[in-house]
């Protein structure tokens, strides 16, 4: 077996370590269903791994800029803090065993999330997986959305590692496209999105869950 040589992991957060994008997309569909909004899950998919600011503007671009997103976004956030705080948002498979993994071998551990950083913090506090981090970088303390690389350069930069010797756990086609722009090793865990042909040809490696992804960076 070829022994993998790396500094350092790069995490996205949701659709990775949280079954977050599902839990999500549930309460998306339960608003438009509430309010007959049609075709949610076009305007979803193009959601998957954005920032808050990028989220607003597909939305407006596909329903149009009367569209009373603001409304619609406050209920959803609502509605999914009532289903998961206090530690009910489920973790993905594998996400502790990987994290431990990581930690007692050495490599550093940071996170990059388009969320924003008080949400984030709540999430890893509530699930006790702070522990695991050496930096946190988050959609509101960069200036570019992924696909442009900054979130994972300012995670490397944090960590004092250079990119090539990070690896980017992504599940998002936008994740991948910023990890690989930024010279990191992407590696493309599918959530809702399945690994197209160009996500191939980004990702070192594209595989099922975190548990082989642990097997993979030993």
């Amino acid at each position: 077996m070829t022994e993998r040589v790396y500094s350092a992991v790069v995490f996205d957060m949701d659709g990775v370590i949280f079954d977050s994008e599902r839990a999500t997309f549930n309460c998306w569909v339960e608003l438009a269903a509430k309010y007959g909004i049609p075709d949610i899950e076009i305007p979803y998919r193009d959601c998957i791994g954005v920032n808050a600011a990028r989220t607003r503007e597909i939305c407006l671009a596909y329903y149009g800029s009367d569209f009373p997103y603001e409304k619609y976004q406050a209920e959803t956030s609502r509605m999914f803090h009532e289903k998961y705080d206090g530690g009910r948002l489920p973790l993905k498979p594998g996400v502790v065993e990987l994290l431990s993994f990581l930690k007692e071998g050495g490599k550093k551990v940071a996170l990059a999330s388009s969320t924003k950083r008080e949400r984030v913090m709540q999430l890893l506090s509530d699930a006790d997986l702070l522990k695991f981090f050496d930096a946190v970088v988050c959609g509101d303390m960069v200036t570019h959305s992924k696909p442009h690389p900054e979130i994972f350069l300012k995670a490397c930069q944090e960590l004092g590692v250079e990119s090539p010797d990070a690896y980017a756990i992504e599940d998002s086609y936008n994740g991948i496209r910023a990890a690989a722009s930024g010279k990191l090793r992407a590696l493309m865990v599918p959530d809702m999105l399945p690994a197209t042909d160009e996500m191939h040809e980004l990702a070192e490696d594209v595989l099922p869950s975190l548990v082989e992804v642990k097997e993979y960076l030993k």
